[in-house]
C-alpha cells in the first residue's frame, strides 16, 4: 500500500521567509514536537532556517508516548546545542519552560553579565508543525485565550509576542509543514498524529496500515479497546470486527469502512488506546 503524500500551503512558504526575518529578533528557538513521532514531526527546513540558533526542544504530548522511549529521544536528541524536554501541553507548566529557557542560554547572559551589559528578557520564538500542540501549549503557559486554538492543522496564521514573565518573552509563528516528504513513512507518521488534514488523505487506508503497525507491535492493543479475536486476521478482518462490534455499518448490513476508521485514527489520536511511541528507538 502506497501513499503519496504532498502538502505545502503557498502560505508556509511565506512563513519561512517570515522566520528568517524574524530570527533576528530572537536569542533562542523552542521547537515543539510530537513526542509519538519525534523524528517525523521535526521540520528539516529548520536546521536550514535556524542555522546555529540554540533550540529548547519540546517534546509534547508525552502523556500520550511510552515512558521508556520518553527517555531514550530525551537523550538522543540533546546535544551541545540543543535540549530535549517533555511537556504535555494539556497540563501547563510555564515554571519548567522558564527554567529549562535560562538554563539553555545561562552562558550567554552570564557573558552578557561579565560585560556588564544587561540583557534584558530572553526573547525564543515558538516553531512547530500544525498540530503539534503549538496553540495549546502558547494559551497553556500565557494562561489567554489570545491565541486561536483547534485541533485542525494550519489555524494559527500571525506572529504574536507573548510576555511569559520578566525574563522571557514568546514570539509564536504559524506552523509550517515542508514541500515533500522525502521518506513515505514520514507523510504517513503525520497523517496517523492529525498533523495533515484528512481530508486529503485515504483515512480508510490509512486505519489500515496504522492497524498493520499496532498489531506488529503488540495485538493485545486492538484487542482489549475493541474486545475482538485477531488471530491471524487480516487488517481488513480487523477492521470487519471492529465495525460489527462498533456497529459501524452501511444499509444491506455492509460494514461502513470510513466510520470504523474515523473510529480508530480518532481513538489513536486522543490517547484511548494508550500510550503508544510510534518511532521507536
Amino acid at each position: 500500500m502506497s501513499m503519496n503524500i504532498n502538502w505545502y500551503p503557498g502560505h508556509m512558504k511565506k512563513t519561512i521567509e517570515e522566520i528568517e526575518k524574524k530570527l533576528k529578533l530572537v536569542d533562542f528557538v523552542i521547537e515543539i514536537r510530537d513526542s509519538r513521532i519525534p523524528y517525523s514531526s521535526r521540520n528539516p527546513l529548520l536546521n536550514t532556517v535556524l542555522k546555529d540558533k540554540r533550540r529548547l526542544i519540546v517534546l509534547n504530548k508525552s502523556d500520550l508516548s511510552e515512558d521508556v522511549q520518553n527517555q531514550l529521544w530525551i537523550e538522543k536528541l540533546s546535544t551541545d546545542n540543543n535540549k530535549a524536554i517533555l511537556y504535555s501541553a494539556a497540563k501547563p507548566n510555564p515554571s519548567l519552560i522558564i527554567k529549562e529557557s535560562l538554563n539553555l542560554m545561562k552562558d550567554e547572559l552570564e557573558r552578557y553579565k561579565a560585560k556588564g551589559i544587561n540583557h534584558g528578557p530572553l526573547r525564543a520564538m515558538i516553531v512547530g508543525i500544525p498540530n503539534s500542540g503549538k496553540s495549546t501549549f502558547i494559551n497553556g503557559i500565557s494562561k489567554t485565550k489570545s491565541t486561536r486554538v483547534g485541533n485542525r492543522p494550519g489555524i494559527t496564521t500571525t506572529n504574536q509576542w507573548i510576555r511569559l514573565n520578566p525574563k522571557l518573552h514568546l514570539l509564536d509563528t504559524p506552523g509550517i509543514l515542508w514541500p515533500k516528504f522525502e521518506e513515505e513513512q514520514v507523510g504517513i507518521n503525520l497523517a496517523y498524529t492529525g498533523a495533515i488534514k484528512d481530508e486529503i488523505l485515504d483515512t480508510e487506508t490509512l486505519c489500515l496500515k496504522l492497524i498493520e503497525y499496532l498489531n506488529s507491535v503488540d495485538k493485545n492493543i486492538l484487542e482489549e479497546r475493541y474486545k475482538i479475536e485477531i488471530g491471524e486476521k487480516t487488517p481488513v478482518e480487523v477492521m470487519e470486527a471492529i465495525g460489527l462490534k462498533r456497529g459501524a455499518k452501511l444499509r444491506g448490513n455492509e460494514i461502513d469502512y470510513t466510520k470504523v476508521a474515523n473510529i480508530v485514527l480518532d481513538e489513536f489520536r486522543k490517547g484511548t488506546l494508550g500510550r503508544i511511541t510510534l518511532e521507536r528507538l
